[in-house]
C-alpha cells in the first residue's frame, strides 16, 4: 500500500503538470497575439464574412430581378406574338378576299366580253339554286318574265373562252325561272358534227356526271367520226325541242358506240359545260336572229 508521503509526492507532480500546461497555454497565446505575422485581424474577418453574405444576397436578388424581368418580357413577347398572328390572319383573309375579287372580276369581264360579241338578244342571269321538287334536275336562275325571260328560251354559258349549251327555260316566273339542263332525261337537242356535218339527236342520261348521248347518227359517218370531234346544235326546225339556234357547242365525242347489225350508230359526249362550276348563264332569244357559230359567228 502507498504511504502518505507517496500520495503527497504524486499530487505535487500533478499540480506542477497542470500549472505548466496553463503557463504554456498563456505563453503561446501571448506569443500568437503579439507576433506580427500571426496577428488575426478580426475586422478583416468580419468584413470578409459580411462581404460574402452581401455578395450572396446580391446574387440572389439579381437572380430574382432577372427572373421577374424575364417573365415580364416573356409576357410582352407573347402578347406581341398574338397580335402579329392576328394581323397575319387578317392579312391572309384580305389576300384571299382580294384573290376572290380578282377571280370574280375575271369571270364578270369574261361574261361581259361574251355579252358584247353575242349576236342574239340575251339576258344574263346567275344560278341561285335548284328545283326543290327535282322534277327536271332544274337550275334556278335569278331572272324571270320581268326581265324578258320566256318559256322554251335556250340557255347558254360562256367560260374560258368557250360558249356551251346549258339547257332551256321550262318555267318562267315573275322574278325567277327554272332551267332544264341538257343532261336531264327529258332533254332532246337536234345536233350535228361541226366538221363532218352528220346529224343526230343529243339526249341526257339523268346526271351531270354522266356523258351525253348522241343517237340516230348515220352508219355512213363511221369513217369520219373521231374522238374529240365537236358537236353543235343543228337548228333544225320541226323536230322535238327545236328551240335552239344552230351552232351552239354541246360537247366533244368521248366514245364511239357502233354495232354492225344496227342501222345507225351512237356516240357519247363530254359536255362543253362543267355544271359543277357553273355560276352565270345567258338566256337567249333565238327569234332575235343573227349569225351563229354554224355560220361563222360564234367560236367553237
Amino acid at each position: 500500500m502507498r504511504t502518505d508521503k507517496e500520495w503527497k509526492q504524486k499530487r505535487r507532480v500533478s499540480t506542477n503538470t497542470v500549472v505548466f500546461a496553463a503557463l504554456s497555454l498563456v505563453s503561446f497565446s501571448l506569443l500568437f497575439f503579439s507576433t506580427r505575422s500571426f496577428v488575426v485581424n478580426f475586422r478583416d474577418m468580419g468584413f470578409s464574412l459580411f462581404s460574402g453574405v452581401r455578395g450572396g444576397i446580391h446574387g440572389v436578388s439579381s437572380f430574382v430581378v432577372r427572373t421577374v424581368l424575364s417573365v415580364r418580357e416573356l409576357a410582352v413577347l407573347r402578347r406581341e406574338y398574338a397580335e402579329l398572328v392576328g394581323r397575319m390572319t387578317r392579312y391572309e383573309q384580305l389576300e384571299r378576299n382580294a384573290a376572290e375579287i380578282r377571280q370574280e372580276n375575271k369571270r364578270l369581264r369574261e361574261q361581259l366580253g361574251f355579252s358584247e360579241i353575242s349576236v342574239y338578244r340575251h339576258i344574263p342571269a346567275e344560278i341561285i339554286g335548284r328545283d326543290p321538287d327535282n322534277l327536271f334536275s332544274s337550275l334556278v336562275i335569278n331572272k324571270g318574265k320581268r326581265d324578258g325571260v320566256a318559256y322554251n328560251m335556250p340557255v347558254i354559258a360562256f367560260r374560258d373562252g368557250v360558249q356551251g349549251l346549258v339547257g332551256k327555260v321550262v318555267q318562267a316566273g315573275q322574278f325567277e325561272s327554272l332551267v332544264m339542263p341538257i343532261y336531264d332525261l327529258s332533254a332532246f337537242v337536234p345536233a350535228r358534227f361541226f366538221s363532218s356535218r352528220y346529224s343526230g339527236l343529243v339526249e341526257g342520261q339523268g346526271k351531270s356526271e354522266y356523258p351525253l348521248l348522241m343517237r340516230l347518227i348515220s352508219k355512213w359517218a363511221r369513217g369520219e367520226i373521231h374522238l374529240g370531234d365537236m358537236i353543235v346544235t343543228s337548228g333544225v326546225k320541226g323536230v322535238v325541242d327545236a328551240v335552239y339556234p344552230a351552232g351552239i357547242n354541246i360537247g366533244r365525242v368521248s366514245r364511239i358506240l357502233y354495232q354492225e347489225y344496227e342501222v345507225s350508230m351512237d356516240v357519247e359526249l363530254e359536255s362543253s359545260i362543267d355544271f359543277s362550276r357553273l355560276e352565270y348563264v345567258f338566256v337567249i332569244d333565238a327569234a332575235s336572229g343573227g349569225q351563229t357559230a354554224d355560220e361563222g359567228g360564234l367560236d367553237d
